[in-house]
């Protein structure tokens, strides 16, 4: 299976969730756990957290969020380019 795919749904994922999580906050119902929604975008899904959160203006008043996710990225993009550099 192709490594962008993977990269790519699990951004969806996220956003997704990122996106739910949002609604629900909005409409006082049962929200989705922070853990749930860092490890969404510690594995893979930092992109579409990230988008999530400016989209939605979601978790941005959270400083776990606005450091993790970002670095997350970074992460996810280092790994991405030495995986690269080195095939």
């Amino acid at each position: 299976m192709n490594d962008l795919f993977i990269i790519y749904i699990m951004s969806i994922l996220a956003f997704a969730v990122y996106g739910w999580d949002k609604h629900c906050a909005v409409f006082a119902k049962w929200r989705v756990p922070e853990f749930l929604l860092l490890a969404l975008a510690f594995l893979a899904g930092a992109f579409g957290a990230l988008c999530a959160m400016i989209l939605f203006e979601h978790k941005t008043n959270h400083k776990s969020f606005l450091i993790c996710v970002p670095v997350f990225l970074f992460i996810q993009l280092a790994i991405d380019v030495a995986y690269r550099m080195l095939t």
